[in-house]
This record gives C-alpha cells, sequence and structure tokens, in this order.
C-alpha cells in the first residue's frame, strides 16, 4: 500500500485517481461508465487548489530548505492542484489574494505565533473540513520579518503557529509544506504518518 501511494505523485493525475479509487468494480457494465464514475471523482480529488506563498525575497533554487519544500509541494500534487509564490511586500499578497476569487473565496492560513496550535492530526483535519465542504483555493503564508499587520491577521481564516520559537522563514516554509503533505497523507489513510 505505502509503495503504491507513494508512486502516484510520479503518476499523471487520471492514473493517480484510477489508483486511489481502484479497478473497475463488477457494477459497472463497462469501461467506458467506470471512467466516467472515475472522471467525476478525479475532479472532485483535484478541484482543491493549495498556495504556499511567503512575503520576503525569491528564495534561490539552490538553497536547500526551498528544494526540500518544493519537493513536499511535488508529493502534494497526487492529492490536490499546488503551487509556490513570493511576494515582496504584504500588501502585494493581500491584493492577490483578494483577486483569488472562485466559486468559494480563498482560504488565508497565516502562520502567527499568536496562533493556533494544532497536532499534525488536528491540521489533517481541518484541512478535510474545509475540502469536504467544497474549499476551492488554500493560501498558506509565510509572512514578512516584522511580522502580518492587523489588516493581514484580520483577514486570515486562520492564524496557526506553528511552535512557540522562531523559525528562520525558509525553515517555516518547509515545516508548513511538509505539514501540508502530512495532513494529505492522513486523510488518504497513507502510512507516511505513521510512526513519525
Amino acid at each position: 500500500m505505502y509503495d503504491k501511494l507513494e508512486n502516484l505523485r510520479s503518476l499523471s493525475r487520471k492514473l493517480a485517481a484510477s489508483s486511489l479509487f481502484g479497478s473497475r468494480p463488477s457494477h459497472f457494465a463497462g469501461e467506458k461508465e467506470w471512467n466516467r464514475s472515475v472522471g467525476k471523482q478525479y475532479a472532485i480529488l483535484f478541484a482543491m487548489q493549495v498556495s504556499l506563498v511567503h512575503v520576503g525575497p525569491r528564495s534561490v533554487a539552490k538553497d536547500g530548505f526551498e528544494a526540500l519544500a518544493a519537493d513536499y509541494l511535488q508529493r502534494c500534487s497526487a492529492f490536490a492542484r499546488c503551487s509556490g509564490l513570493a511576494f515582496r511586500s504584504q500588501q502585494a499578497m493581500l491584493d492577490w489574494l483578494e483577486k483569488q476569487r472562485g466559486r468559494t473565496p480563498a482560504i488565508a492560513v497565516l502562520c502567527d505565533s499568536r496562533g493556533r496550535q494544532m497536532s499534525s492530526q488536528a491540521f489533517a483535519e481541518w484541512l478535510g473540513s474545509r475540502r469536504d465542504r467544497g474549499a476551492q483555493h488554500l493560501v498558506f503564508a509565510v509572512g514578512p520579518p516584522d511580522g502580518w499587520s492587523e489588516a493581514a491577521r484580520q483577514r486570515a481564516d486562520l492564524l496557526l503557529c506553528l511552535g512557540t520559537m522562531t523559525l528562520p522563514h525558509a525553515l517555516a516554509r518547509l515545516v508548513l509544506a511538509e505539514q501540508v503533505y502530512r495532513a494529505f497523507t492522513i486523510l488518504a489513510g497513507h502510512p507516511y504518518h505513521c510512526g513519525h
């Protein structure tokens, strides 16, 4: 099971959906009907978009933290559409956030030392409940060096504290990317979370 799910990230999304939902059950008359059913589930599975953003200079590809964060985002792509973005200022990020409108507004999760602390399991439950309610876009953001303004905190749907210790922003992005991946694996019943 572990190997099968771990290989999903290297497959196309349609093949990943077929692997997640199994082979064609006997109650489907034919392959066409099965493909139509998987297509509907596939559309639901990948309808959500996850963006990991930060305010500050763009990270260089040689940065070890950035490469690891990108790897976790790539792994998350087996479960949702994922991207990483950088903004020069908090206002630029907030302006971008307001333009991210679809059927539902983007859900903003801002990392803040005064925010809510959660276990990985509680975080997975939070993410799963947003997914199940039809959220289209989750934005996880690491803020500017001097912290979020009051206006940004008011816009947030969740203020999330990664811990009481102060982390460098590159490391905070890595921790956040890994926790989003871990949350998806918990929701999928993937054994990644076991023993970690």
